[in-house]
């Protein structure tokens, strides 16, 4: 099923992120977490690209298990900066071959040397979702960026980038994940300023220990709230309370936005199905237990 009619009904949706092993990293953890994610029944789920197609053929051998052995709809991540365009084609080839009808078109991260040969690379999301639509009738989510991408200094610019991946073929965009609600809010209200009215799909990432905090701020810059920094400055040395209010943390964001109608909820699992259920218990009565 194609997640735009997904969205399209009239219910809150919940969907999972999860990321294939590392290279060298043992396969049958990865199935087992994913097996148990499905018990929970999301919407849809996830799952993300290796970079320089090192485990890309993981990322289709993993959605087309979700999709085709569990029932549970998969979306492939696809990114472009770090694989050749006939590597591209290759992955796209992949997982139209798997039955997979929806892809999540990403850039990437630029390689650490800065440099790639010109000409045999895309440069930006847009051309990867200009040459996915000729491959097939896929659905094709993008990412977007609430409190503007890391490398663009200006937030009207970042926009303006996002509305040329939209109109370039994007049928939903999934954020980055974001601490403070207030931050999703003004960024939506800015994006349908500038005419971006596609499916916009809330990105949350459950903080669980303190070491992911530091990672996401170094990585994305994501601003994090003096509450949720108290938090983690009273409960980060002892792990189990620090996973209790991580949980209960992005629970309330959940339960803010579901009431301020935003109606996709994608949950970063970090491969951990527990943290992933404690919340979709807590949800039960908010989203409904119906799937």
């Amino acid at each position: 099923m194609k997640i735009k009619d997904i969205l399209a009904r009239d219910k809150v949706t919940l969907s999972f992120e999860v990321f294939p092993p590392k290279k060298g990293m043992p396969f049958d953890p990865i199935v087992a977490a994913v097996d148990r994610l499905c018990q929970s029944r999301p919407d849809f789920m996830s799952v993300t690209y290796g970079a320089g197609g090192g485990t890309g053929h993981n990322t289709v051998k993993i959605a087309s298990h979700v999709q085709n052995d569990l029932g549970v709809t998969a979306l492939a991540h696809l990114s472009c900066v770090s694989s050749t365009k006939e590597q591209v084609v290759s992955a796209i080839d992949e997982i139209k071959a798997a039955g997979i009808e929806n892809i999540l078109a990403l850039r990437g991260d630029i390689p650490k040397d800065g440099g790639y040969p010109v000409g045999e690379y895309y440069n930006y999301a847009s051309e990867l979702v200009t040459e996915i639509k000729k491959h097939g009738d896929f659905c094709i989510g993008a990412a977007c960026y609430p409190e503007g991408h890391i490398e663009c200094a200006h937030k009207e610019d970042d926009i303006a980038n996002l509305k040329i991946k939209v109109d370039s073929g994007v049928d939903f965009l999934t954020t980055q994940m974001f601490f403070d609600n207030n931050v999703l809010y003004n960024f939506l209200y800015r994006i349908r300023e500038r005419g971006i009215t596609v499916p916009v799909i809330a990105g949350i990432m459950p903080i669980t220990n303190p070491k992911q905090i530091s990672r996401t701020t170094e990585l994305s810059g994501t601003y994090v709230p003096t509450r949720f920094k108290a938090i983690v400055d009273k409960f980060g040395s002892n792990p189990e309370a620090m996973k209790q209010a991580g949980i209960a943390y992005a629970t309330e964001q959940i339960i803010d936005l579901v009431a301020n109608g935003v109606k996709g909820i994608h949950i970063y699992t970090m491969n951990k199905p527990d943290v992933a259920e404690s919340i979709r218990r807590n949800l039960s009565h908010i989203i409904g237990d119906e799937q």
